[in-house]
């Protein structure tokens, strides 16, 4: 017979009683109040940095300084709201990356995820404190990569790792083309993952979790990726339909309405595929539409401006505050599976009842 309890999750001398990451869902989606709401739970709240500066008065205007002052608002605000485990998701990819990381590790966050390319240099700025460090990967190759260069620059490894698979929402780490080949499926990349971390949790004589991500949606999946070797999984779609995600009403209705064929792959101006909820917006930009634009302050280093069509952070903060006309959601490939939105806690709820039932 399975286990049934669901056990909790440790990372370093952090403890998570449900081993569930709120993913961090960036431009105001995951702020404080999903953080904080997810960490009451008994799980891992998460802050998303980017655009989290967009919301200042002057977001527009001093993008960099205005980012500083909203990150370390949010992360002060679940604080306040929460005594658990609250982290914050920083991309690589974003122009200001070192300072959203200083202002993090200042304000004494728990925990750093970060992804959107390979953060080598993370442990520059976490060694020492009490903030941990965990990488965002998509392949054993890329966990081992990094493990070795902090290994061999810093003289530590990370604290934990996340996967995310091809069925995550928003900006995907793979080409389009493998995003339907079963080599590069979570339930195969996730076992690739554990056994390349396993040769560094030796080095370091303690556990390095391996949290699984992207298209997980009931308390089945759960058990299904830890009977895999994941110590815990990251979920983000369906905290979005929740009465504490931080985007408007107009923003969850988008969700609770979608149906698995309004689902699209697009090319982002940031140079990667992303997953949303194809709507009036992004057939405008598929039919060609749309026209490039100035941009005032380059969020993200990848992003071809100059070409765009439209400006990816204001697509994503109109959809965030309801304006979906100017904009869109970037979505899991479960979205179609969202029919209703309840408290946090409901959603914890049922999501280890499920895995307790999913053990008969």
């Amino acid at each position: 017979m399975k286990n049934h309890a669901l056990k909790g999750l440790a990372i370093g001398d952090l403890f998570a009683r449900v081993p569930i990451v709120q993913g961090g869902m960036g431009i105001g989606i995951s702020l404080s109040g999903l953080a904080a709401a997810t960490a009451n739970a008994g799980g891992i709240g998460v802050i998303a940095a980017a655009g989290v500066g967009l919301f200042e008065p002057d977001g527009f205007t001093d993008f960099l300084g205005a980012s500083i002052r909203g990150l370390r608002r949010e992360i002060r605000r679940a604080r306040e709201l929460s005594t658990g485990i609250i982290g914050v998701n920083i991309m690589v990819a974003l122009r200001n990356f070192t300072d959203l990381v200083k202002t993090a590790v200042e304000e004494g966050v728990d925990i750093i995820f970060s992804g959107a390319g390979l953060p080598m240099n993370l442990p520059e700025f976490t060694k020492g404190t009490h903030t941990k460090a965990v990488p965002i990967v998509s392949s054993g190759r890329a966990a081992a990569l990094i493990a070795k260069r902090w290994l061999d620059k810093y003289g530590v490894l990370p604290d934990a790792f996340v996967v995310e698979g091809p069925k995550a929402g928003g900006h995907l780490g793979y080409r389009a083309q493998d995003l339907a080949d079963p080599a590069f499926s979570l339930e195969k990349i996730v076992p690739e993952v554990v056994a390349a971390v396993k040769p560094f949790e030796e080095k370091a004589g303690h556990p390095i979790p391996v949290i699984a991500g992207g298209g997980i949606y009931t308390g089945g999946d759960i058990r299904q990726f830890l009977e895999l070797g994941a110590s815990g999984v990251q979920m983000a779609t369906r905290f979005v339909a929740t009465d504490e995600c931080d985007a408007s009403a107009a923003f969850k209705e988008a969700f609770v309405k979608a149906k698995e064929e309004d689902l699209a792959i697009i090319t982002s101006p940031v140079g990667m595929p992303g997953r949303a909820i194809r709507n009036g917006f992004i057939k405008e930009v598929e039919a060609g539409k749309k026209q490039p634009f100035s941009c005032p302050y380059h969020c993200i280093v990848t992003c071809d401006y100059e070409k765009a069509p439209y400006c990816i952070s204001l697509a994503l903060i109109n959809a965030q505050k309801g304006r979906l006309e100017h904009g869109f959601a970037f979505a899991g490939a479960n979205v179609g599976r969202v029919d209703h939105i309840v408290p946090v806690q409901t959603l914890v709820d049922e999501l280890v009842g499920e895995y307790e039932k999913s053990g008969d």
